[in-house]
């Protein structure tokens, strides 16, 4: 089992960022150091920041970069304290910033971490193992209507109250395969299904577990202060309530005048990365910079025109 994450649509992010070989750049969501690798070779005396919450993935990135060790600073903490970070290692201003939304492979295919019902594992999901609350204190002790909130609010699954009732009902659940079953069994079969029936209920309780939705809106209102001017900042998501949150805040730092869109349509992975890595299927890019002074005049309508 390999625990290294392959970067997604990487060629396509390095020529948005303009990588300068002298600039300042944050890998918010570092990882196992996938996208840090390739941005770091581009630099000669710039410096990369890699953010993450996830420790043992850290650890992976830090062995992955260690020939890069004096142009590369990895810190242990979440992307949303982005200026905190920066604030801490007195740098004012970047040249670029990436967040990849995604789950690492890391974290997917090491079992006892939780994160899939290809194996009975601990219902944990944490990224961040520090963290008191995990998926097993949602399933077997919240209500039934906390539950089905959870399930519709974050997986958008239409029939998150039955699948909260007979989770309730099959309490106490064991483990990540007793989960997959139960909700399994719940839900309507229509048909020949692309997804397992439980890729919802997992996506929705890893959402919650990690308050992936606080966090993302906290880092995007706190990064566009640490951009520099002619700064590009490259996001991927890879579901629709990531993508959203994104789109629109991208929309209202371009109404500012002092940002604009870059990717007028949203880039995704094409059918042969698609194959390469079929992780990527589903992820989204966008990209905004933050305009010169002498550059702040918005198109007309520019924020209008972006593609969803």
């Amino acid at each position: 089992m390999s625990v290294l994450h392959t970067p997604v649509l990487a060629e396509a992010i390095l020529e948005w960022l303009k990588i300068r070989p002298d600039g300042t750049y944050v890998d918010a969501t570092v990882g196992t150091g996938g996208h840090a690798l390739e941005i770091v070779r581009r630099l000669t005396t710039g410096r990369l920041i890699g953010i993450d919450r996830d420790p043992q993935a850290l650890e992976v990135a830090r062995e992955r970069l260690k020939e890069f060790e004096g142009r590369v600073t990895l810190v242990h903490r979440e992307f949303s304290k982005i200026d905190e970070v920066l604030s801490g290692l007195k740098v004012v201003t970047v040249n670029g910033v990436i967040a990849d939304l995604g789950v690492s492979s890391l974290e997917l295919d090491t079992p006892e971490r939780g994160f899939s019902f290809r194996w009975p594992a601990a219902l944990d999901m944490r990224m961040n193992p520090e963290q008191s609350l995990m998926a097993a204190e949602i399933v077997n002790e919240w209500s039934e209507k906390d539950l089905a909130n959870v399930l519709f609010q974050f997986g958008e699954e239409h029939e998150s109250r039955k699948i909260a009732r007979a989770i309730v009902r099959a309490r106490p659940i064991r483990d990540t395969e007793h989960l997959a079953t139960v909700v399994a069994g719940a839900r309507k079969a229509r048909g020949r299904q692309r997804l397992h029936p439980a890729t919802k209920t997992f996506l929705a309780l890893r959402i919650a577990v990690n308050r992936e939705m606080e966090e993302l809106g906290q880092f995007l209102n706190r990064t566009p202060a640490t951009l520099a001017s002619g700064a590009r900042w490259a996001i991927l998501s890879y579901h629709s309530l990531e993508d959203r949150m994104v789109k629109r805040a991208f929309q209202q730092l371009a109404r500012t005048g002092d940002f604009r869109i870059l990717t007028k349509k949203v880039v995704q992975p094409s059918e042969a990365e698609i194959q390469r890595n079929p992780r990527a299927r589903s992820a989204k890019l966008r990209v905004m910079e933050k305009r010169a002074p002498e550059d702040h005049t918005p198109g007309p309508d520019e924020f209008e025109r972006e593609a969803s």
